[in-house]
């Protein structure tokens, strides 16, 4: 790891106060400088890092401290920033929020305080003036490990709010600020933000933010401040001495399935594993490969284009009917199950490989970590494998007793009581609500490649390289 590597951690009061915004418009304003930009996001986030992207061109990083712990975290952190200019790292919640209420667990501090990286604080500051000086204040000396270097305003009324700002906080510097922009405002929908493409975030919007980043932010001093964080320790990979398994792993990516952390994936390759991608709702067939990986995404909202692709239907379930190992999270055991319920009422027939319908809901039915434990063995590995995740949906599998998959996870909340049964097989199919982060535990990856390997080898099929 680069010893002078400049980094930030952006970080909020709380939810809602503009950190994505803040981040993306001084990301893209830096990158218009000339600047290589790699961004990162705490926390199980996955439509933050799409912004993230569009901003600056590259792949953004999770960095869950719980989910990976502190030496996965600074390993991803190495390997996504190692060619960049600058890093920039978004935070999850508020500042101190996590998966403890008496501790840093899961928190943007315990990440900012792991890189050893100085922090800017995002505050709402409409209808504020003095009191900024008490957050920044607060958030300041709350935590004497931490550096807190500076305040971005966001949601300022004018330049000379902004200047009133600065002036009512002496000790932690206003870096600066944005204006209210409703023109601007990045779309949302029940999971949060919409995924960024071309259409739901045009580069011209993109280009205007860096622009407002560049007239409102005093961008030299938020370099400086990136640039005095102090030296970082080497981090050696957590699969660089693992031995490789060539195999073939169908990634589903469309607009209906595109929740996967870019950690997880790196894993499989390099473990062995190729990854194909093919869509759900566009193609007609899988391509050949020897495994499938459907991860989330939004099922729901292109459920009848799903429905309406019957060949896809076939070909997975062919493929599942013959042994090959399908691994499934959240939305891609939502187009496992026999049909989608969306809020209209409207049922939309799915693969069928599992029994039973996801039933959509007004409201959240679970959001939260979960620590995982296998009940039996399965593609992942052995029975009793442990690993961590997290859950965020508004849907629940609904099947009769007698139809009911079995169970193949116990899960738990930390510091929970006894887990409840979750996870469906049958077969060599394996599909659960859980977003499932394998930095948690490595083996849960080595094992899927394992069993994509181990199918290809009994179809005595020539492996593709």
């Amino acid at each position: 790891m680069s010893a002078t590597k400049a980094r930030v951690v952006v970080a909020g009061v709380s939810s809602g106060v503009g950190k994505t915004t803040a981040t993306v418009a001084i990301a893209r304003a830096l990158a218009a400088r000339g600047l290589r930009v790699a961004l990162f996001k705490c926390g199980p986030d996955y439509l933050d890092p799409t912004y993230h992207a569009r901003a600056t061109g590259r792949p953004s990083h999770n960095l869950d401290g719980w989910m990976m712990g502190r030496a996965a975290v600074l390993s991803t952190f190495d390997r996504g920033s190692r060619d960049a200019d600058i890093a920039i790292v978004e935070g999850v919640m508020g500042l101190f929020d996590g998966a403890s209420p008496t501790s840093d667990r899961g928190s943007t501090a315990e990440i900012a305080k792991w890189l050893k990286a100085p922090v800017l604080a995002v505050v709402d500051a409409s209808g504020m003036a003095r009191t900024v000086a008490a957050v920044a204040h607060g958030l300041d000396k709350f935590d004497p490990e931490l550096r807190l270097s500076g305040v971005v305003c966001n949601r300022v009324g004018s330049k000379g709010h902004l200047a009133l700002l600065r002036s009512a906080s002496p000790h932690v510097p206003v870096v600066g600020g944005l204006p209210e922009e409703a023109s601007l405002r990045f779309p949302e929908r029940h999971l949060g933000l919409y995924a960024a493409d071309e259409r739901s975030l045009p580069d011209a919007v993109l280009d205007r933010w860096g622009e407002v980043a560049s007239d409102w932010i005093a961008l030299d001093a938020v370099t400086r401040i990136a640039e005095s964080a102090g030296p970082l320790p080497a981090v050696a990979s957590a699969t660089a001495d693992h031995p490789r398994t060539p195999c073939r792993i169908g990634l589903a990516w469309d607009e209906a399935f595109h929740f996967y952390y870019d950690d997880n994936l790196r894993r499989l390759e390099e473990l062995g594993a190729t990854l194909v991608r093919f869509s759900p709702v566009h193609d007609a067939r899988l391509p050949d490969v020897d495994g499938i990986y459907i991860g989330g995404g939004y099922p729901e909202v292109h459920a009848a284009a799903l429905a309406a692709n019957e060949a896809m239907h076939r070909s997975l379930r062919d493929f599942a009917r013959s042994g090959g190992p399908v691994y499934a999270e959240c939305g891609g055991l939502m187009v496992l199950a026999g049909s989608i319920r969306t809020l209209d009422g409207r049922s939309h027939t799915m693969t069928g490989i599992l029994r039973g319908e996801a039933v959509m809901k007004e409201k959240l039915v679970a959001l939260g970590y979960v620590d995982v434990e296998t009940q039996r063995p399965t593609i992942l590995g052995a029975a009793g494998l442990r690993f961590r995740g997290h859950q965020f949906r508004y849907s629940a599998l609904v099947a009769t007793a007698e139809s009911a998959p079995p169970a193949a996870y116990s899960v738990s909340r930390p510091g929970g009581s006894d887990g409840t049964l979750e996870g469906h097989q049958v077969d060599n199919v394996l599909a659960s609500y859980v977003h499932a982060h394998w930095a948690s535990n490595p083996l849960a990856a080595r094992g899927l490649v394992e069993s994509c390997a181990a199918f290809a080898a009994r179809r005595d099929r020539p492996r593709r390289r």
